[in-house]
């Protein structure tokens, strides 16, 4: 039996790059799939149900159970309706995986409102939507005795996290994405409810879209594809499994490397009993500043 049999997961933005091969991974390894896909461009323009119904195609090639849903994640009703759709298809819901993501990279003197509104919008509202609902069901489902065990897996990047410049709207976002799990995480522990992310290094559309890295991301011939997309998704099976230790975590992972990311942590510090002066800072907190 695989590590998710019997199990019955959405992945969002599952027909092309990681979301696939989370999609295919999780059927081999047992689960049922609900394939969400919108198949827009890298920055979130058009519709394809393509790539979706490739995914689901294949997944049932190989003896496989999915689905193609094709809402659009950041969409208030078009997320319920995918919930929905995974209990009423598959008798329930046990994991949700947020990976659908778009990029307008863009220094940020020549971003425009429309870039940056569209990637905060398709990461964070993306994330936080389909959570709520799935959130929402969980919580009716624990109020009626349930006791099973739900996981939460999201998608942020070291753009964010180590803030990578040209790219302000989605390493806000991804950075959000890190937040938003932990409190996730903290919120609904009282309904049996795992919630950790990842900051995948891979090769998909998004960072092919980088200038510099598609050559850096070239498989060479007889060495291991550390670049390879599929890399990553046995760490997104563990995280989705009832065997999950981990909860209100990020790790970064690729190829065979899976490091947990340390959050905000307090560091250096002055301090006095009674109200600072400008002038008094400015002399403390000399001491504090990175020496070159």
């Amino acid at each position: 039996m695989g590590a998710l049999q019997g199990r019955v997961a959405i992945i969002t933005g599952a027909g092309r790059g990681l979301g696939r091969e989370h999609a295919l991974l999780f059927a081999a390894e047992g689960a049922k799939v609900v394939v969400n896909d919108l198949g827009g461009a890298n920055d979130g323009s058009g519709s394809d149900m393509t790539p979706a119904q490739q995914t689901v195609a294949d997944i049932k090639a190989m003896g496989g159970e999915a689905i193609v849903n094709t809402d659009n994640v950041a969409d208030w009703d078009g997320a319920k309706r995918m919930i929905d759709q995974a209990v009423e298809t598959f008798g329930d819901l046990d994991i949700l995986v947020n990976n659908a993501g778009i990029l307008r990279d863009r220094v940020l003197v020549n971003m425009t409102e429309a870039e940056w509104d569209a990637v905060i919008t398709v990461h964070l509202k993306g994330h936080f939507a389909p959570t709520h609902h799935a959130a929402a069901y969980w919580r009716e489902q624990s109020k009626n005795g349930s006791k099973k065990v739900r996981n939460l897996v999201h998608t942020s990047s070291t753009s964010g996290l180590f803030s990578n410049p040209g790219q302000a709207n989605y390493g806000a976002a991804k950075s959000g994405i890190a937040t938003f799990s932990q409190i996730c995480a903290k919120e609904l522990s009282r309904y049996n409810v795992k919630s950790n992310s990842i900051a995948p290094a891979a090769r998909t559309r998004l960072t092919l879209a980088t200038p510099g890295l598609e050559d850096v991301m070239a498989p060479k011939e007889g060495a291991f594809d550390m670049w390879d997309p599929a890399n990553v998704s046995p760490l997104v099976a563990y995280l989705s499994s009832e065997a999950c230790e981990f909860s209100g975590e990020t790790f970064y992972v690729q190829g065979g490397q899976v490091t947990r990311v340390q959050t905000w942590a307090m560091a250096e510090e002055i301090k006095q009993n009674d109200r600072w002066t400008v002038a008094d800072l400015a002399k403390a907190m000399s001491g504090l500043a990175p020496k070159s």
